[in-house]
């Protein structure tokens, strides 16, 4: 996937200032696409160049003047292409697994603080994931948010960014009790 779609997928909520863009996405995309406000602004441009996206400008009293974005017929068309071709898989790259699998000729305690390091950025995503829900849910069940809904979209990737840090969660507890049995016996067995 692109930044691109990204950013034109954004803009189906609606029209929206770059600053507004770099918030969702460290609010609600970031769950499954990472971007800086940097990548983010020069993406906007790219888009409005081709056409994909228009911007106007807001004149603002004591700020900067802001640009609003708003998706076109051509960038919504690229959008609706873009859902029609299969996704390529996930690839992970993920660091910290990489220590996790050296951790047995590595220093095993400081691995082992870099998974409750995990743990807790999940646990705080998972915080902020479930104040969104709620937000979005405001005050209905699921079952009737997701009848009632103009776009279900953008709930159903927070329910799946929700579930993955739930999996960190799992996973590093998990991981954190097998080292530290590990770590029991070799000191058992350095005492015997």
């Amino acid at each position: 996937m692109s930044l691109k779609h990204a950013v034109l997928a954004a803009l189906l909520e609606g029209e929206a200032s770059g600053y507004d863009l770099a918030k969702l996405f460290d609010v609600s995309v970031a769950n499954f696409w990472a971007a800086t406000p940097q990548q983010l602004y020069r993406e906007l441009d790219r888009l409005s160049e081709a056409g994909l996206i228009t911007a106007r400008v807001v004149q603002q009293e004591r700020r900067p003047n802001k640009r609003m974005f708003t998706l076109t017929e051509p960038g919504l068309a690229d959008l609706v292409a873009y859902t029609a071709h299969p996704p390529k898989p996930t690839a992970v790259r993920d660091e910290l697994l990489v220590q996790v699998q050296a951790c047995d000729a590595g220093d095993t305690a400081a691995v082992r603080a870099h998974v409750r390091e995990r743990m807790e950025a999940a646990r705080g995503k998972l915080a902020r994931y479930e104040r969104l829900r709620e937000r979005m849910l405001d005050g209905r069940d699921e079952d009737t948010y997701l009848r009632e809904a103009d776009r279900v979209g953008p709930f159903l990737t927070l329910l799946r960014g929700m579930a993955f840090e739930e999996e960190n969660v799992r996973w590093g507890e998990r991981a954190l009790a097998v080292l530290a049995e590990r770590e029991s016996r070799r000191t058992a067995g350095r005492t015997a």
